[in-house]
């Protein structure tokens, strides 16, 4: 750090879609058009796994939880980018901005480990049938989501420690829309050491291990549709999980491309592109293909 040049920085400034003034309607306008679709999209399927007895089955009920997340996930950072474009005020403010940090963190590694469940949901389900009904019991599927609460929190907590201790000094622009946990680090004019490893370990531990658990479980459920005499047995045991392969696919390749691929390339719009449709976009198509391709779910939404 420079001699003389650590005054502490107690706000930041999210740059990402603020360049241009004109545009900032179209963006209001775009931004709360997915943000209400995503909330009452996803509280639908929760309203109906709630209210219907034939969905409080282990599928639905980690979908419920999903769906929850996903609300809280978007509105950790699409309230407040709305509120700053109408005030036309785009300063978030240390605590602010540490605080949305934690919340976003801790919903994103959650939505992360209810995919990973949700997959060995299914390769229960699709591979040990007769046995699907004692494996995946109320008690172990409720004991699944809390250890995921836990490590989530405990995780976002380490993250949030850790930023509290560096000195912001000089540039406080964040290429984003929130503040977002590697650009952060970046900021910083201290030793960032530490969290730059704390990031990296824990990305590859957080996010590489339940990936492997999820294609682990998808590799075992194709080898076990594959061996399905019917046509029609191939077709319904595949329309079941392709929904959630394909909402999984566009999760992970977005969040590695914006925790990972900072290491290897600096461009800020390619970045913040990456983290809008993981932020945003995910949880906003998550409730079409559960519901669309679903009988169950569109019976009780009717």
């Amino acid at each position: 750090m420079i001699p003389g040049n650590d005054t502490r920085i107690s706000e930041f400034l999210p740059l990402a879609f603020s360049e241009k003034s004109e545009l900032q309607p179209l963006i209001f306008g775009l931004f709360l058009s997915m943000y209400l679709i995503t909330v009452l999209g996803n509280l639908l399927i929760i309203l109906a796994v709630s209210s219907d007895s034939h969905l409080h089955t282990s599928m639905y009920f980690f979908l419920s939880k999903l769906s929850l997340v996903d609300i809280c996930f978007t509105s950790t950072t699409i309230p407040k980018m709305l509120v700053n474009i109408q005030t036309e005020s785009k300063i978030i403010n240390n605590e602010g901005c540490i605080t949305q940090m934690f919340f976003l963190t801790l919903f994103g590694v959650m939505d992360d480990f209810l995919f990973t469940v949700m997959a060995y949901d299914r390769f229960v389900s699709i591979c040990h049938p007769l046995h699907y009904t004692v494996i995946m019991k109320p008690q172990i599927c409720g004991l699944l989501v809390l250890v995921s609460w836990i490590t989530s929190a405990l995780h976002s907590l380490l993250e949030s420690l850790l930023l509290l201790r560096l000195t912001f000094c000089t540039d406080l622009k964040i290429p984003h829309f929130f503040c977002e946990l590697s650009q952060m680090a970046q900021l910083a004019c201290s030793d960032t050491f530490l969290n730059n490893m704390v990031i990296y370990f824990v990305s590859v531990l957080l996010g590489g291990g339940p990936l492997d658990g999820i294609l682990y479980s998808y590799s075992k459920i194709v080898s076990s549709i594959r061996a399905i005499p019917s046509a029609q047995g191939k077709y319904k045991a595949f329309s079941t999980c392709a929904s959630h392969l394909s909402v999984v696919s566009l999760f992970y390749c977005t969040s590695v491309r914006v925790y990972l691929g900072s290491a290897v390339t600096h461009s800020s719009h390619s970045s913040a592109a990456a983290s809008v449709l993981y932020t945003v976009v995910t949880p906003m198509l998550n409730p079409f293909p559960y519901s669309l391709r679903n009988k169950d779910i569109k019976g009780a939404l009717k």
